[in-house]
């Protein structure tokens, strides 16, 4: 133990000096709570060796703060008493390109005798993370990650957007070309590999879409894209956001997450002469994160905001159903080139920016072992929009309805054992102390209103 901790205190030695040598004065430790908000506690980079060696204290209660900022409880969590430890995670610290003097890295929760707290969403993912590796499986995830952009005016419900090209349309890319350019070299800078960025549908829409990492990385990497775009925006003069719904009634963000699964090396999405090239786990696998997904809204799509964004026929996959690169099917087979080895995953489509991705990520990895454990199958893929279809048609093909608000998810949360076993009773009962409050905080709003309220909370 002395040994491991005297090599913890060189690397925290060592890293401080290299922020130093970069100009770093400041870290931002951040963890994001069950609101999805990315929370932080800052400290000098020369205190780096103490927060590695110590913690940074910080109070249990934001495990039950609301997107509003309120502060709910559960059986287990709320109100003022204890303190936990903040550890930052030294392999991902990151010297922020678009905040010169800043470094930053996410953290891990412990309890003042140094044990996880069960609360911990990065840990939980962590946690699953091994539990897939521990029956033979390698995942590697990755996140679309969509916002919106305008000009930062003094009116926060004034939407100026700088840019009046049309959707997917190259007029925007021009209109925006220094600030795209220096979002995108930002990430590079700080490591984030960026696999693609493009203009999307909504006015002032784009997506950056990142390489696939291990699922702790892919969370980690979500919360660095979000805050790199975040700052390179203000330094142009705009404000992003990532909100669920930007305006009621259009289309909103989403943020999408892609999974592939490997044994020993190999693709199971590459099996020779099977069924959609999908070896049998990965049957398994994503027949529990489809029979999962009821539950798992309450996860992806967290907020009252999320199910104003979950629309017919608007690629955002509100049926209970999966198809072969069908973007209405909630998952998404995408097969990739024939030639590429590493080309064929799944894409979850329902998940939005309100989701904390770690839970995000720990929790589809539940679902999917849970699938493979009860051998779960896949039912036939649907091809076309279900949203089109008749009342009858869907139930003869045994599509159905995915929550279509905040209550039925969390119920099926609720009812759902695999991921109350996977969460623990704490962080299950937190996450849906949270999903109450935020169910009642806007039970009488109305679509607008909600909208508006959330807009710039992520």
């Amino acid at each position: 133990m002395g040994s491991r901790a005297a090599e913890q205190r060189e690397t925290a030695r060592q890293s401080a000096a290299r922020l130093e040598a970069e100009g770093v004065r400041n870290v931002a430790l951040t963890s994001v709570d069950n609101a999805g908000i990315t929370r932080v506690k800052t400290v000098p980079a020369q205190r780096l060796t103490d927060a590695v060696e110590r913690g940074v204290g910080m109070s249990p209660v934001f495990d039950v703060f609301t997107s509003d900022d309120a502060i709910t409880e559960s059986a287990h969590l709320g109100g003022p008493d204890g303190d936990l430890r903040l550890f930052p995670d030294l392999d991902r610290l990151t010297s922020l390109a678009a905040q010169p003097g800043w470094a930053w890295a996410p953290a891990d929760r412990y309890d003042q005798l140094g044990q996880p707290h069960p609360a911990c969403q990065r840990l939980f993912a962590r946690r699953m993370a091994d539990r897939a590796t521990a029956a033979g499986l390698d995942l590697r995830m990755g996140f679309e990650t969509e916002w919106v952009v305008t000009r930062a005016t003094d009116d926060p419900d004034v939407l100026a957007y700088p840019c009046l090209g049309p959707a997917y349309g190259m007029t925007r890319v021009v209109e925006l070309s220094d600030y795209l350019r220096d979002v995108t070299e930002a990430l590079t800078v700080q490591g984030v590999d960026v696999l693609q960025l493009h203009p999307e549908y909504a006015p002032g829409q784009f997506e950056v879409t990142t390489a696939p990492g291990d699922p702790v990385r892919a969370a980690d990497d979500t919360v660095l894209v979000r805050e790199t775009v975040r700052a390179v925006s203000a330094r142009h003069g705009l404000r992003a956001t990532f909100a669920p719904a930007v305006v009621a009634g259009e289309v909103g963000n989403g943020c999408h997450l892609h999974l592939s699964l490997y044994r020993d090396g190999t693709s199971l999405h590459r099996a020779p002469d099977a069924a959609w090239g999908l070896a049998p786990d990965a049957v398994a696998f994503l027949g529990g994160v489809l029979d999962a997904l009821p539950a798992l809204l309450a996860i992806g799509c967290p907020s009252p905001a999320s199910y104003l964004r979950l629309l017919p026929s608007h690629w955002a996959g509100i049926y209970q159903c999966w198809g072969v690169e069908n973007r209405e099917a909630a998952l998404r087979l995408i097969t990739g080139a024939p030639g590429d080895p590493d080309g064929g995953h799944a894409e979850v489509k329902t998940f939005d920016a309100a989701a904390n991705p770690y839970l995000a990520v720990g929790a589809v990895i539940a679902a999917g072992l849970h699938g493979i454990e009860t051998a779960a199958q896949l039912p036939d893929p649907q091809t076309g929009d279900p949203g089109v279809l008749g009342v009858r048609e869907r139930a003869r093909r045994g599509i159905v309805r995915l929550p279509a608000t905040l209550t039925e998810a969390a119920d099926r949360l609720e009812k759902s054992a695999p991921l109350h076993e996977a969460l623990g009773e704490v962080l299950h009962g937190a996450v849906l102390a949270v999903r109450r409050a935020e169910e009642a905080h806007f039970a009488d709003s109305s679509p607008e209103a909600i909208a508006a309220a959330t807009r710039w909370r992520w």
